[in-house]
């Protein structure tokens, strides 16, 4: 059974101009099929607003703020993107939980004030609305929009950052307990909010199979054409918080082997000795339609992911991507891991990497995989999140 027919709000911690895609905008492309969507950009807080350094999405924002462009502004049929005017106080680093509250509040009502004005310029009626991960712009917009649904997608774990830690560890599971539906894109985090609200769900995670296709041509990098092979591969942000450089050294050491990220760095990794090494190339962000030409030339794929507070629940997408690819995959071992644990290989240390990637390299391609990454698509997502809006 589809949803049909409804006027959704969504607002998320990633405004739809961002570049790089986000599982909630694609979420909101599949409801916008059969509904209405209205689809509100974070808003800009004060401090953003006035630095100097701002990048293009952020700045056409201020601009808006300045009355320098439409805030309503159309995507496709039935989806639309609004970009709120009011500008947030910069309130993270408050130490006092009573003055994070009341200024939050205050946050709050602005930008329901904002949103307001969003869903009567597009006649939306009894809308549902459906909150990426913003713990703090959406705690009080239940009561303040008053809608007639109130979802709350987790996604992942802020809690486990130092930025977020201190006010999300309170706030995050008081939503969790008044959202009317929370849903989430692993078991882990399904049963975390399980823990505060019995209205809980997974409705599993998709991949972008349009992109990540073996029937289609891919050609090699003009950056790996002149790399010794084999080459061990990464996909993805280069995040100190989630990826373990003891464990791309320990890959390093074979020096007969590449060593190849993909993929923005943040500054730990941009200053750390991996640089150094010969045998490891950091090759940077890369546009999203390149990026299953890296992994189509990849001899083996690899997510060397810590383990703590944040990855051990979080949903590792770029495993779909690997595996839609028919390659041989190995990664950390994680719960959410143990999912994928008959297509790939698990280590469990550093030092297990080397020796599961010479196992790996004996595998190079298999359709298994390709059957089995092909199960996790959007369309069975969508259908688990209407079930669930249904019986509500």
């Amino acid at each position: 059974m589809e949803l049909t027919g409804r006027d959704i709000v969504i607002i998320g911690l990633q405004p739809w101009y961002y570049e790089i895609g986000s599982n909630c905008k694609t979420i909101a492309t599949y409801l916008a099929q059969h509904n209405r969507v209205l689809y509100v950009n974070l808003p800009v807080n004060r401090k953003t607003f006035y630095s100097k350094e701002k990048n293009p999405g952020i700045q056409e924002h201020c601009n808006v703020i300045k009355g320098q462009g439409e805030r309503l502004r159309p995507v496709r049929e039935n989806l639309w993107q609004y970009y709120p005017t009011s500008i947030v106080e910069s309130i993270n680093g408050l130490p006092s939980n009573r003055a994070f509250n009341a200024i939050n509040y205050i946050n709050n009502r602005r930008y329901a004030k904002d949103i307001k004005e969003a869903i009567r310029s597009v006649n939306f009626k009894d809308v549902i609305l459906f909150n990426d991960n913003d713990i703090y712009n959406g705690y009080y917009l239940k009561a303040l929009l008053k809608p007639s649904l109130y979802i709350y997608y987790c996604r992942d774990f802020l809690q486990g950052y130092d930025y977020w830690k201190k006010h999300v560890s309170i706030l995050e599971p008081r939503l969790i307990a008044k959202a009317d539906i929370a849903v989430a894109n692993s078991l882990f985090y399904a049963e975390y909010c399980k823990e505060h609200n019995p209205r809980s769900y997974y409705m599993g995670q998709g991949c972008n199979f349009d992109l990540f296709n073996t029937d289609k041509p891919h050609e090699t990098p003009e950056d790996l054409k002149s790399l010794r092979r084999p080459i061990i591969g990464y996909v993805g942000a280069v995040d100190s918080a989630r990826l373990d450089p003891k464990i791309i050294a320990e890959i390093a050491k074979n020096k007969d082997w590449s060593v190849v990220i993909v993929g923005p760095e943040d500054p730990t990794f941009e200053s750390s000795d991996l640089h150094r090494l010969e045998n490891v190339h950091f090759l940077g962000r890369r546009p999203l339609q390149a990026l299953p030409g890296y992994v189509a030339n990849f001899d083996v794929c690899i997510n060397p992911q810590l383990i703590n507070i944040i990855t051990k629940g979080n949903y590792p997408l770029k495993i779909d991507e690997y595996l839609a690819m028919g390659k041989p995959v190995v990664a950390t071992r994680t719960k959410t891991m143990e999912l994928f644990q008959d297509y790939t290989w698990l280590a469990d240390t550093p030092e297990d990497y080397p020796k599961l990637i010479e196992k790996a390299l004996t595998h190079p391609h298999d359709e298994a995989r390709i059957r089995f990454a092909k199960s996790h698509t959007w369309e069975n997502c969508m259908q688990t999140l209407y079930d669930v809006i249904a019986k509500t």
